[in-house]
Protein backbone atom coordinates (compact mmCIF):
# COMPACT_ATOMS: atom_id res chain seq x y z
CA UNK A 1 0.00 0.00 0.00
CA UNK A 2 3.09 2.19 -0.47
CA UNK A 3 1.01 3.34 -3.43
CA UNK A 4 -1.58 5.00 -0.90
CA UNK A 5 0.76 7.58 0.07
CA UNK A 6 1.53 9.19 -4.03
CA UNK A 7 -2.65 8.34 -4.06
CA UNK A 8 -2.55 11.07 -0.88
CA UNK A 9 -0.39 13.26 -2.13
CA UNK A 10 -1.85 13.41 -5.53
CA UNK A 11 -4.95 14.59 -4.11
CA UNK A 12 -3.09 17.51 -3.49
CA UNK A 13 -3.86 18.56 -6.66
CA UNK A 14 -7.03 18.93 -5.81
CA UNK A 15 -6.66 21.95 -3.55
CA UNK A 16 -6.40 24.17 -6.26
CA UNK A 17 -9.91 25.42 -6.39
CA UNK A 18 -10.42 28.96 -5.79
CA UNK A 19 -13.99 29.78 -6.13
CA UNK A 20 -15.73 32.90 -4.66
CA UNK A 21 -14.39 32.28 -0.70
CA UNK A 22 -15.32 34.92 1.01
CA UNK A 23 -13.91 33.17 4.17
CA UNK A 24 -10.92 30.86 4.52
CA UNK A 25 -13.57 28.23 6.14
CA UNK A 26 -15.33 28.11 2.74
CA UNK A 27 -12.28 26.36 0.79
CA UNK A 28 -11.90 24.01 3.73
CA UNK A 29 -15.73 23.48 3.15
CA UNK A 30 -15.24 22.71 -0.15
CA UNK A 31 -12.65 20.72 -0.18
CA UNK A 32 -14.22 18.55 2.41
CA UNK A 33 -17.39 18.44 0.37
CA UNK A 34 -15.81 17.07 -2.85
CA UNK A 35 -14.86 13.77 -0.68
CA UNK A 36 -18.82 13.61 0.79
CA UNK A 37 -19.79 14.08 -2.86
CA UNK A 38 -17.39 11.85 -4.55
CA UNK A 39 -16.53 14.49 -6.29
CA UNK A 40 -15.25 12.79 -9.80
CA UNK A 41 -11.42 14.26 -9.40
CA UNK A 42 -11.39 12.13 -6.17
CA UNK A 43 -13.01 9.35 -7.47
CA UNK A 44 -10.72 9.04 -10.87
CA UNK A 45 -7.51 9.40 -8.69
CA UNK A 46 -9.10 6.40 -6.05
CA UNK A 47 -9.33 4.66 -9.75
CA UNK A 48 -5.76 5.25 -10.37
CA UNK A 49 -4.41 4.29 -6.97
CA UNK A 50 -6.08 1.03 -7.78
CA UNK A 51 -4.64 0.51 -10.70
CA UNK A 52 -1.62 0.93 -9.71
CA UNK A 53 -1.99 -1.62 -6.45
CA UNK A 54 -1.53 -5.20 -7.34
CA UNK A 55 -5.41 -6.00 -6.52
CA UNK A 56 -7.53 -8.01 -7.91
CA UNK A 57 -10.44 -6.89 -9.58
CA UNK A 58 -12.33 -8.07 -6.82
CA UNK A 59 -10.19 -6.19 -4.44
CA UNK A 60 -10.01 -3.37 -6.30
CA UNK A 61 -13.88 -2.67 -6.48
CA UNK A 62 -14.04 -3.65 -2.64
CA UNK A 63 -11.49 -1.20 -1.90
CA UNK A 64 -13.21 1.24 -3.69
CA UNK A 65 -16.26 0.85 -1.97
CA UNK A 66 -14.42 0.99 1.32
CA UNK A 67 -13.36 4.51 0.56
CA UNK A 68 -16.25 5.54 -1.32
CA UNK A 69 -17.92 4.89 2.37
CA UNK A 70 -15.55 6.75 4.28
CA UNK A 71 -15.80 9.91 2.06
CA UNK A 72 -19.40 9.75 2.27
CA UNK A 73 -19.39 9.52 5.77
CA UNK A 74 -17.03 11.46 6.81
CA UNK A 75 -17.99 14.57 9.23
CA UNK A 76 -16.15 17.47 10.05
CA UNK A 77 -16.73 21.08 12.24
CA UNK A 78 -14.98 24.17 11.69
CA UNK A 79 -13.71 24.82 14.86
CA UNK A 80 -11.96 27.94 14.40
CA UNK A 81 -10.59 30.15 11.90
CA UNK A 82 -7.24 32.43 12.79
CA UNK A 83 -6.37 35.19 10.39
CA UNK A 84 -2.85 36.81 9.40
CA UNK A 85 -3.22 39.38 6.58
CA UNK A 86 -3.20 37.15 3.59
CA UNK A 87 -3.21 33.66 5.35
CA UNK A 88 -5.01 31.70 7.80
CA UNK A 89 -5.25 28.36 9.86
CA UNK A 90 -8.92 26.78 9.45
CA UNK A 91 -9.13 23.98 12.74
CA UNK A 92 -11.40 21.56 11.63
CA UNK A 93 -12.17 18.35 13.48
CA UNK A 94 -12.91 15.29 11.57
CA UNK A 95 -14.76 11.86 12.31
CA UNK A 96 -14.02 8.94 9.53
CA UNK A 97 -14.03 5.43 10.27
CA UNK A 98 -10.91 3.62 12.05
CA UNK A 99 -9.55 2.34 9.13
CA UNK A 100 -5.97 2.26 10.38
CA UNK A 101 -7.09 0.11 13.12
CA UNK A 102 -8.73 -2.30 10.69
CA UNK A 103 -5.34 -2.46 9.27
CA UNK A 104 -3.24 -2.72 11.91
CA UNK A 105 -5.27 -5.44 13.44
CA UNK A 106 -5.37 -7.34 9.71
CA UNK A 107 -1.23 -7.30 10.02
CA UNK A 108 -1.17 -8.58 13.72
CA UNK A 109 -3.45 -11.30 12.70
CA UNK A 110 -0.99 -12.11 9.38
CA UNK A 111 1.80 -12.02 12.05
CA UNK A 112 0.27 -14.62 14.37
CA UNK A 113 -0.97 -16.56 11.40
CA UNK A 114 1.89 -16.80 9.04
CA UNK A 115 0.70 -19.77 7.48
CA UNK A 116 -3.14 -18.90 6.44
CA UNK A 117 -1.49 -16.65 3.99
CA UNK A 118 0.87 -18.92 1.93
CA UNK A 119 0.27 -20.26 -1.14
CA UNK A 120 0.79 -24.31 -2.16
CA UNK A 121 4.28 -24.08 -1.79
CA UNK A 122 4.31 -22.43 1.45
CA UNK A 123 5.42 -19.05 -0.02
CA UNK A 124 3.76 -15.93 1.79
CA UNK A 125 0.36 -14.69 -0.76
CA UNK A 126 0.23 -11.37 -0.53
CA UNK A 127 -3.44 -11.60 -2.48
CA UNK A 128 -4.69 -13.60 0.43
CA UNK A 129 -3.33 -10.83 2.39
CA UNK A 130 -4.86 -8.22 0.57
CA UNK A 131 -8.11 -10.09 0.73
CA UNK A 132 -8.05 -10.30 4.54
CA UNK A 133 -7.31 -6.78 5.31
CA UNK A 134 -9.95 -5.37 2.98
CA UNK A 135 -12.31 -7.73 4.92
CA UNK A 136 -10.93 -6.42 8.09
CA UNK A 137 -11.54 -2.99 6.51
CA UNK A 138 -14.99 -3.25 5.19
CA UNK A 139 -16.02 -4.20 9.16
CA UNK A 140 -14.99 -1.20 10.51
CA UNK A 141 -17.87 0.91 11.89
CA UNK A 142 -15.46 1.86 14.83
CA UNK A 143 -14.73 6.01 14.32
CA UNK A 144 -12.50 8.25 14.90
CA UNK A 145 -11.58 12.27 15.38
CA UNK A 146 -8.91 13.80 14.60
CA UNK A 147 -7.98 17.87 14.53
CA UNK A 148 -6.77 19.67 11.35
CA UNK A 149 -5.32 22.99 11.03
CA UNK A 150 -5.54 23.62 7.45
CA UNK A 151 -3.25 26.19 6.04
CA UNK A 152 -5.42 28.82 3.57
CA UNK A 153 -4.29 31.71 1.70
CA UNK A 154 -5.27 34.55 0.18
CA UNK A 155 -4.52 33.98 -4.03
CA UNK A 156 -6.00 36.88 -6.41
CA UNK A 157 -8.74 38.34 -3.61
CA UNK A 158 -10.40 34.67 -3.30
CA UNK A 159 -9.34 31.90 -0.25
CA UNK A 160 -7.94 28.52 -1.35
CA UNK A 161 -6.57 26.00 0.77
CA UNK A 162 -2.48 25.54 0.35
CA UNK A 163 -1.32 22.02 0.37
CA UNK A 164 -2.59 19.18 2.51
CA UNK A 165 0.37 17.91 4.07
CA UNK A 166 0.40 13.35 4.00
CA UNK A 167 0.11 13.13 7.38
CA UNK A 168 -4.04 15.13 7.15
CA UNK A 169 -4.66 13.46 4.17
CA UNK A 170 -4.21 10.15 5.88
CA UNK A 171 -6.49 11.48 8.75
CA UNK A 172 -8.91 11.94 6.38
CA UNK A 173 -9.05 8.75 4.96
CA UNK A 174 -8.72 6.93 8.22
CA UNK A 175 -5.62 5.36 7.95
CA UNK A 176 -3.15 7.99 10.26
CA UNK A 177 -0.77 5.95 12.56
CA UNK A 178 -2.01 7.84 15.58
CA UNK A 179 -0.57 5.40 17.62
CA UNK A 180 3.13 7.30 17.77
CA UNK A 181 1.28 10.32 18.90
Amino acid sequence: MKKLTLFLISLIAVVGCACTMTKASDAVKEYLEKYSNQDPEILVELDSLTKEENFTDEQSESYKEIMKKQYTDLKYEIEDEVYNGDEATVTTKITVYDLYKAQKKAENYKNDHEDEFKDENKKYDAQKFFTYKIEEMKKSDERVEYTIDFKVIKKDGKWVLDKVNTEDLEKIHGIYNYTND
